[in-house]
């Protein structure tokens, strides 16, 4: 069997100052996080890792480094059992210019490849292919760290754009350009996504549009999911359910949905929050049901885009039934949900840690708890309660209610302070 190096995490190890040794001890500490018992890696472990030995590391072992590197397994350099690389491997190049392309860009490229007069049309690869879905997974990444930023909307959209314009710079396969349309979607998809993410609607739908015939052109089933999906929770969001059934069912409907249940599960579960905003109980309730059967159904090991890998687990599942029923008013339940969704939440999902903390807030000041949600609101890390703009809007709508509920009692005060204490500091 051929043996390629894994350069992508090499790089990644390079880039953020981890040798063999310091990345195994993290990885076992995450599986202590997880499992309850200490992980027995040691230096060899990911050394075997790095030289393509190991090609696709235990379930559980996989989960702690994604916690630890904040990237899916395959956005590392890992191939499931059975899944060869898309491409012969390339010849040995110089180890610092192999890596600086890894964590580089590709415009430079595009644009020398497209300039006239100056040399013959490149070949176009899947090795450009490949480049372009690292950079996919670096805004994953920065998308749940931040989420809804300009910035990020902003980034998306060029790569977008980058993909594109490689269309133009030399000859390819059809099997490459599907792909290049496939990576120019996706981007697209998450500057929709970022735009929804930030109350941006307009410029969302601009994004929706753009990236739903991008996503044509691939025949990509996974992202045409993705696209309809987020439609779905854009229209939500902004309080017209009928047009998020619509949008969701378009997801739901794909072949996809019945060649692998995790994707099933994943509409299932935004279906039932849509139901929830529609203040429909028992088609929240089937809804909920029917992902998490189709969930448990799903095989771990199935490869898997790595949008799909970054986020939806239970605890996605979870926040989405916590999200139902808050717009149901059926308190209890929903801070059941909130407090399991927090229980098992990925490390590096800062997003939606901030966003289920005000939302488990709202539950339990709902059920007329304000001490515990006073306390609960003020764990959200201020640069969430300031700068993400649903969950600062959910903030300022949770002082709202405290005063309403409880006016001169000692946790309006509290907060109060707070908040203006947390403002203050990041402003």
């Amino acid at each position: 069997m051929n043996v390629t190096r894994n350069e992508v995490l090499e790089a990644w190890m390079d880039e953020h100052g981890h040798s063999s040794n310091s990345l195994a001890e993290a990885v076992n500490r995450a599986l202590e996080r997880l499992t309850g018992r200490p992980g027995g890696l040691d230096g060899s472990s990911v050394r075997d890792w790095k030289a393509g030995r190991v090609r696709w590391p235990k379930s559980a072992t996989r989960r702690a480094l994604e916690d630890v590197t904040g990237l899916p397994a395959t956005a590392l350099g890992f191939l499931p059992r059975g899944r060869a690389p898309s491409t012969p491997a390339a010849p040995q190049e110089d180890l610092d210019m192999k890596r600086r392309s890894l964590v580089g860009g590709i415009a430079a490229a595009a644009a020398a490849a497209a300039a006239p007069g100056t040399a013959a049309p490149r070949s176009i690869g899947m090795s450009d292919v490949g480049r372009l879905q690292q950079r996919f997974a670096e805004i994953i990444a920065g998308d749940h760290r931040y989420g809804g930023q300009l910035g990020i909307e902003q980034r998306a959209a060029a790569l977008a754009d980058e993909a594109l314009n490689l269309q133009n710079a030399g000859s390819a396969t059809q099997r490459v350009r599907s792909n290049l349309y496939a990576c120019a979607a996706s981007f697209r998809s998450s500057a929709m996504w970022a735009a929804i993410d930030g109350r941006r609607y307009d410029d969302a739908k601009t994004h929706m549009r753009e990236a739903q015939v991008l996503a044509e052109m691939s025949g990509d089933q996974a992202i045409k999911f993705r696209i309809w999906s987020h439609a779905g929770a854009m229209y939500r969001h902004m309080g017209r359910p009928a047009d998020a059934f619509a949008a969701n069912d378009v997801a739901r409907n794909l072949h996809i949905t019945r060649r692998d249940p995790m994707f099933a599960s994943l509409g299932l579960a935004r279906q039932a929050a849509i139901h929830g905003a529609a203040q429909d109980r028992a088609g929240t309730r089937r809804a909920l049901d029917q992902a998490q059967d189709a969930m448990q159904r799903a095989n771990p090991d199935d490869y898997r885009p790595v949008w799909l890998l970054a986020f939806y687990d239970q605890a996605e599942l979870d926040a989405l039934a916590l999200s139902a029923h808050l717009a149901l008013g059926d308190y209890p339940t929903a801070e059941f949900h909130a407090h399991r969704c927090l229980s098992t939440l990925r490390p590096h999902m800062r997003r939606s840690q901030a966003i289920t903390t005000t939302r488990l807030a709202h539950a339990q000041l709902a059920q007329g708890d304000l001490e515990t949600a006073t306390a609960t609101a003020m764990k959200v890390p201020a640069d969430a309660a300031t700068r993400h703009p649903r969950v600062s809007r959910m903030l300022q709508e949770f002082g709202a209610a405290l005063r309403a509920k409880a006016l001169g009692d000692p946790t309006v005060q509290t907060w109060t302070e707070h908040a203006r204490d947390t403002w203050r500091a990041t402003a």
